[in-house]
């Protein structure tokens, strides 16, 4: 079958499988035909607000029941869903819904004190679902116009870790694309259980674990936050098969597991463990795939790609960090300073194109026009190198790149030597422009809980394993490095936690 909006995904499950349960919440199961009677009331609420296609919908939401039927409704009313992280600010949201515009404003008030706040701040009404809540309904926005009304799914703001987020407009062309690949690279099927904990707001979330679900008629273990508690007893009792998130995930599950004093946890039914959404290191990998005892597999994907460009597949056991191999439907290229392709083995500026590429960034044409480049392909500000094998590996981002005494530093490998001390849990490197022109080079780790870093072993280390350019002038120890809620560290905010000393 051909399907056209991410809708008819669900619509067809719905069809074959009406009773099945779908999705496995904290207090109860829902069947794809429960979930469709909250789908059905929600797309007449939608309706009757004077929702047209092309519309903005905006939900401030933690993962829930409610926010899946919030999606699969705008889809088949044609309007475009907003998702926004409940925990983000009042200052942050307000800056979300004047860039999006959208007619109405929802929030999943039940299941997240944070959505509530925001909903009494906005004086929010009933919606037709108790658990929801929504704002008065904006009659002065404008739907959007053209080829693009039927075309967009969804607008994923972008985490902003270095600058002001931008609204990418995701089609139900790309999260289909990518139901599909994401679905068969890890042979996923209807016994399969993954647990749900990453934002439906974000597109790892969105695409790997909501929409290759609904491809392959798997279930979910919905949660709205992450419990490393909860996570391992869904592993033991509910028997989840499919594990993922962020490298800062997995990090906080082994944590969890040494300070419980677990070498090994209970998985019986764990055949899929997957990291991506940031930067992998060979000690984190390693250490999982120890604890688990199941390969620890690796992708590289961005917002404005739908989700994956590359991907390991299951089977295919790599004893490295490599991000895998490009996806069905996408192109990928590694060029230099001047769009030139660059040789197997050189690092360069990762650009693509394909299925999965986003039309553009939702009302800035000046951003979307920096980052496309003649020919249809999207400038990802991502450095990376090809092995010969066509297997993509990711090393930092052009702008973090820290140009050290003329050599380039790549962040990615001083943090992978950081991570491998002991005592350090994990590492954020970030370079500071200095008078001269140089950089200063600045690592930020946070240690593993009442652990004291040795900073003069730390020092004889790092002499030991980088080069003099690469190492950093300076080592803070902080408690708890600052994240995204997607995982990603906030260097930016680091260099404002830390202002550069005063001189003179």
């Amino acid at each position: 079958m051909t399907h056209h909006r991410i809708h008819s995904l669900f619509d067809q499950r719905r069809s074959a499988s009406p009773d099945r349960p779908f999705l496995l919440l904290p207090d109860a199961s829902m069947s794809y035909a429960e979930l469709d009677a909250w789908v059905t009331l929600l797309a007449q609420e939608l309706l009757d607000d004077g929702v047209r296609p092309g519309d903005r919908v905006m939900v401030l939401a933690e993962n829930c029941a409610e926010h899946v039927a919030l999606i699969l409704a705008c889809s088949r009313v044609g309007a475009w869903s907003c998702g926004i992280n409940a925990r983000m600010s009042p200052g942050e949201v307000k800056a979300f819904v004047d860039k999006a515009d959208p007619r109405v404003v929802y929030f999943t008030s039940a299941v997240s004190e944070a959505a509530q706040q925001h909903a009494v701040r906005a004086d929010a009404r009933p919606s037709v679902l108790p658990a929801l809540q929504r704002s008065p309904v904006r009659a002065a926005a404008l739907a959007a116009q053209g080829e693009l009304v039927e075309r967009v799914a969804a607008v994923i703001f972008t985490s902003g870790t270095t600058g002001a987020p931008k609204g990418v407009l995701v089609t139900h062309a790309g999260l289909l694309q990518f139901a599909r690949v994401s679905a068969a690279s890890r042979a996923l099927g209807p016994d399969d259980l993954s647990y749900a904990y990453l934002p439906m707001t974000h597109i790892f979330g969105l695409g790997t674990v909501l929409m290759a679900s609904l491809q392959a008629g798997a279930g979910l273990v919905m949660r709205s936050r992450f419990d490393p508690a909860d996570v391992f007893d869904a592993l033991a009792r509910l028997g989840v098969s499919n594990l993922q998130g962020p490298p800062a995930m997995f990090t906080r599950l082994l944590a969890w597991l040494d300070e419980a004093g677990i070498d090994k946890p209970h998985c019986p039914g764990l055949r899929y463990v997957y990291t991506g959404a940031a930067p992998l290191d060979m000690a984190l990998k390693q250490a999982v795939q120890q604890r688990f005892g199941q390969p620890l597999y690796h992708g590289y994907g961005l917002s404005e790609y739908a989700g994956a460009l590359c991907l390991t597949p299951r089977g295919v056991q790599r004893e490295d960090t490599s991000a895998g191999y490009l996806v069905e439907g996408a192109e990928l290229r590694i060029v230099d300073g001047d769009g030139r392709d660059l040789p197997s083995g050189e690092r360069g500026e990762i650009w693509m194109r394909g299925v999965g590429l986003m039309p553009g960034y939702l009302g800035d044409e000046a951003s979307t026009a920096q980052v496309m480049r003649p020919g249809g392909w999207y400038a990802s500000g991502d450095l990376g190198y090809l092995a010969p094998d066509g297997a993509l590996f990711v090393v930092g981002r052009l702008k973090e790149m820290i140009i050290r005494s003329g050599f380039n530093v790549y962040p990615g490998e001083v943090e992978a030597v950081l991570n491998s001390f002991a005592g350090i849990r994990c590492s954020a490197v970030v370079g500071r422009r200095e008078s001269d022109g140089n950089e200063e080079i600045l690592a930020f780790v946070e240690p593993v809980p009442e652990v004291t870093i040795d900073m003069a072993a730390l020092q004889a280390f790092l002499k030991e394993n980088l080069a003099p350019y690469k190492r950093p002038e300076r080592v803070v120890s902080i408690p708890v490095l600052p994240m995204t809620h997607s995982g990603k560290v906030l260097k930016r905010s680091l260099l404002e936690l830390y202002p550069q000393p005063a001189t003179g």
